[in-house]
Parts: structure tokens; C-alpha cells; sequence
């Protein structure tokens, strides 16, 4: 297994021909008007009750390529970390197939199924009845818990001990990692013009710090982008102050990005500084980002999906960063959409009271 000293580029060029057969390259998708949008200062109005009151608005140029993990199979990035993360353990001579695999991520029920080992899921209770039909759909064994990371682990604890089973973390592992990366490695070679930043959400950080593998060895620079309500943050916080949050509870719209960062994905996206930065979008701004997606790009995301977007539109610390460092050329930027799973009755409370 990849030391996280030792993951690289290659880590994730390598990662990427052992997945290809059973993932999906997901499209790149473009929207003038939301080029427009993003590309036109705030109004002082709109600004009136934020950090930037009274703040004379930025004028950045943005052109925004979307890559759209919520058309990836199990409708989200992570099957690729959970393909990666099986493919390798196959290739281990300790790993007994029969014996299964034990995870927090539902994407591995997928992974695991294609190659015909059980998979024990480990899934909040709160979970959403269409993402609990998905797990059971891929003949995975759900084991329900407390929400947070301590309650799932020792959930996870119990199911090894009584069957064996290897664990796969969700994020915090350099299998996941490596697979996570192949969708910025796919992204730099899709839009034909150099991408000058790409921006991701970061819950646990799999799929940051792995977007930060793939642009490595390029001028391409990485940002992560999370929720600020009730301290969803933690990765902002965290990389500002030099110490990792541990512990996250926070009831955020962005409902994949409640967990703190986990320790590899912090020594890739702090420690090594293969991240440039991080922001923050509040819950307002992460519905009008994901109505507009609604409207304009006729996809279907969910709200942890569109904080990069939200970020690009909104945060001024993030615009004015790109109207100075861009000028009057601009910056191609990057957006990965990660996922799509969110049932329709989600979305009506989401925006009921619109």
C-alpha cells in the first residue's frame, strides 16, 4: 500500500488504468450565462449583510468547466475510490474474498459487488431512504449507526470482529485517495485549454487532496470548498489556523461534507501545501448556486456538489483573488460537480419556502 509520502501524480495516472473498465469519463459541461454571471461584479446591495459590507464589489473574468461526477456511476466520485481501493486489495495476498469488506461509504456496495465480494455498509441512520435503496440494490449488508465518525467506526469495529471483513475507510486512505484524483486527471485532459485552478468540495478531503495529486506537477492550482454553517469549515479553519479540526457537527444543507478532514488527505492538502486555499459558502448561497445549475445546466446535483460553484459566484475573497491574480485574461477554472444523489422530495423541502 502507497504511503502518503509517497503518493504522487503517478499514484493517480496508475490508479487510472486499473479503474477505467468500470468507471464512467464523465462529461465536461460549459454555460455562457453562467460564465456571464460569474464574470459580473455583486451588487454593493447583496453584499450589505456579509464579511465584504461596504466593500466595493470584484470584477473577476471566469469561464467554468464543469466536471460532472453526478452522471459518475453510483451517481458520485466515489466510485472511483471504491473501485481503486478493491482492485488493489484483490492484488494483496492477505486479502480473503470470502470474508468481505467493511466500509462507512455506500459506494463501495458497487465496487465490491462487480467483483463478487459481500460488502458490510455502515450507514447513519439518517440516511436517505433512496441512498439506503441504492446500498441494498448492490446486495450489500447495511449495518445502521449514530451519525458521527466515532459512532460508524465502532459500528465498523463490531462487523470485523465478528466476520473478518477488510476495512476500507471512506476517504483516509491512499487507495481512496489515488482512485478519487482520476477525476481531475480526466478533467486537465477534457477542456483544451489549460485549466488555471480547479475547485472541489471537501468533506473528508479524499477527493481535494487527490485533485491535488493529479495537479501536482502542473501550474493548475487547487482549492476546496466547503459550508460555513455550524462550523462545516473545519478544513478552511483548520488550513488558516495550521491544525486539523477532528471533530465536525454540523447539520449543512452540503449533507456529504459534515465530516472533518480526514489525517492523509490533511497531510496532502496542508502539510505538503499541494492546496492553495480554501473558502466557504453559506447555506443561501449553496441553494441559489444549485437552482441556477437546475435551470441553466438541466442537471441534477446535490447541494454538497455545487460549493465550488458557489464559491466562484459569491465568495469575494475567492473573485477578487482571481481579478488579481487573472486580470484582463481571466481564469478557465475548474468545477467538479461531485455528486447527484438527492431524491425529489430533498429538493422540494430544499426550496420550499422560495
Amino acid at each position: 500500500m502507497s504511503s502518503p509520502e509517497t503518493l504522487t501524480l503517478a499514484s493517480v495516472q496508475e490508479a487510472h488504468k486499473l479503474i477505467k473498465p468500470f468507471i464512467h469519463q464523465t462529461p465536461v459541461l460549459t454555460s455562457t450565462y453562467i460564465n456571464t454571471l460569474a464574470s459580473t461584479p455583486q451588487t454593493p446591495e447583496s453584499l450589505s449583510n456579509t464579511e465584504w459590507s461596504g466593500q466595493t464589489p470584484s470584477n473577476p473574468i471566469l469561464r467554468i468547466h464543469f466536471k460532472c461526477e453526478n452522471f459518475q456511476r453510483i451517481g458520485a466520485f466515489k466510485a472511483r475510490g471504491a473501485f481503486h481501493a478493491i482492485e488493489r486489495l484483490k492484488q494483496s495476498p492477505d486479502f480473503d474474498p470470502s470474508r468481505g469488506v467493511v466500509t462507512h461509504s455506500s459506494a463501495l456496495s458497487l465496487a465490491a459487488k462487480t467483483s463478487s465480494i459481500p460488502a458490510y455498509i455502515v450507514m447513519p441512520t439518517i440516511s436517505t431512504p433512496s441512498k439506503i435503496a441504492a446500498t441494498l440494490s448492490y446486495s450489500a449488508q447495511i449495518t445502521f449507526s449514530g451519525p458521527t465518525a466515532p459512532e460508524r467506526e465502532a459500528a465498523a469495529q463490531k462487523i470485523i470482529s465478528s466476520t473478518g471483513a477488510a476495512l476500507i475507510p471512506p476517504y483516509d486512505h491512499p487507495h481512496i485517495i489515488a482512485g478519487q484524483g482520476t477525476a481531475a486527471l480526466e478533467l486537465l485532459a477534457q477542456v483544451p485549454t489549460p485549466l488555471n485552478a480547479i475547485i472541489t468540495p471537501c468533506g473528508g478531503g479524499g477527493l481535494l487532496s487527490g485533485t491535488a495529486l493529479a495537479c501536482s506537477e502542473s501550474k493548475t492550482k487547487v482549492f476546496g470548498a466547503e459550508p460555513s454553517f455550524e462550523g462545516a469549515d473545519d478544513g478552511k479553519r483548520g488550513y488558516y489556523s495550521g491544525k486539523r479540526v477532528e471533530a465536525v457537527k454540523s447539520l449543512t444543507i452540503g449533507d456529504g461534507l459534515r465530516t472533518p478532514v480526514g489525517k492523509i488527505p490533511w497531510s496532502i492538502i496542508y502539510e505538503r501545501r499541494l492546496v492553495d486555499g480554501m473558502y466557504s459558502v453559506t447555506e443561501d448561497q449553496i441553494r441559489a448556486a444549485m437552482r441556477l445549475v437546475y435551470e441553466r445546466l438541466k442537471v441534477v446535483v446535490e447541494p454538497s456538489a455545487v460549493v465550488g460553484l458557489a464559491v466562484a459566484l459569491y465568495n469575494e475573497d475567492f473573485r477578487k483573488m482571481v481579478e488579481q491574480e487573472g486580470g484582463e485574461e481571466g481564469w478557465d477554472l475548474g468545477v467538479v460537480f461531485s455528486g447527484g444523489n438527492v431524491s425529489l422530495a430533498a429538493l422540494g423541502e430544499l426550496f420550499k419556502d422560495e
